[in-house]
């Protein structure tokens, strides 16, 4: 009986196949926790290319692109959603997807907790010699994210996901195995433009309004706006990744053989109706 576990186990990481969805879905989920942590930070895109602000006018607002540092990463996801996909079906990236938002979820609830610890009085004044007197007080604005936040980006990431999958699939019933560029790229510019005003409704302008204790809610037409300015930035993105997506696909038919790629494939297909 051990021997029989022990040939299991063996059979499962030196399965090619199994071996490839790990390595995806490890790398898709350390993207979307990484994104999650540094999208706190807010970065000026055209001064850091050396522009000056552009000063777009939105919706009453002019604006300039003036992003959230996670949108390095939430395009990188969300090609990595579509060749998961397309090996793996909807059901691998609904696993996934579950998975990464119930670790995000986990990875905060953690961070409530260490930043309740209560700290130590030398570690407080610890970077003073760098300019930083409150080391906890730098912790907990950082680290702790609103709830509006955190709530928003994980409905945002979980619908996102689920449109771009059934979007994804939707095209490639009626191309096949054709026009790759086509239901990658499509289904990213739609789900995309849902995640960019989800996100920013919830946090910014329904959690506000349900609670007297999460700030001034942002008008409509600021979240509009500002949702606007985020999907321009996705959406040249995404178009830009479109060759990552055909080198992807490459390396992983290199890696897998024609054969083991192709039985994939159409499996991934046929499985696409089972929601």
């Amino acid at each position: 009986m051990k021997r029989e576990k022990e040939s299991e186990y063996f059979n499962v990481i030196g399965n090619k196949s199994s071996r490839l969805l790990i390595i995806l879905g490890g790398f898709f989920i350390a993207n979307a926790l990484i994104a999650e942590f540094i999208g706190i930070k807010i970065f000026s895109l055209e001064e850091t290319l050396g522009f000056h602000p552009a000063n777009i006018p939105i919706f009453g607002f002019d604006l300039s692109f003036n992003l959230t540092a996670g949108v390095l990463l939430w395009p990188v996801v969300f090609v990595m959603t579509d060749i998961i996909n397309e090996y793996y079906g909807i059901r691998g990236v609904r696993m996934l997807s579950f998975l990464a938002a119930g670790l995000i979820a986990y990875a905060y609830v953690m961070i409530y907790l260490g930043i309740n610890l209560t700290p130590a009085s030398w570690w407080i004044e610890s970077y003073s010699a760098r300019g930083l007197d409150n080391a906890q007080l730098a912790f907990r604005l950082i680290l702790g994210q609103g709830l509006g936040i955190i709530i928003g980006s994980l409905i945002a990431f979980l619908i996102g996901q689920g449109v771009d999958v059934y979007i994804f699939h939707q095209i490639k019933k009626v191309t096949g195995e054709k026009a790759l560029w086509l239901r990658a790229t499509g289904s990213t510019f739609v789900s995309q433009f849902i995640d960019s005003y989800v996100v920013l409704a919830i946090a910014f302008y329904v959690v506000p309004k349900l609670s007297g204790n999460a700030g001034q809610p942002w008008s409509i037409q600021q979240v509009l706006a500002i949702g606007s300015i985020n999907y321009i930035y996705k959406f040249v993105i995404a178009g830009a990744l479109t060759p990552v997506i055909y080198l992807g696909h490459r390396l992983i038919e290199s890696y897998l053989g024609h054969d083991l790629a192709a039985k994939l494939k159409k499996e991934a297909l046929a499985g696409s109706g089972d929601r």
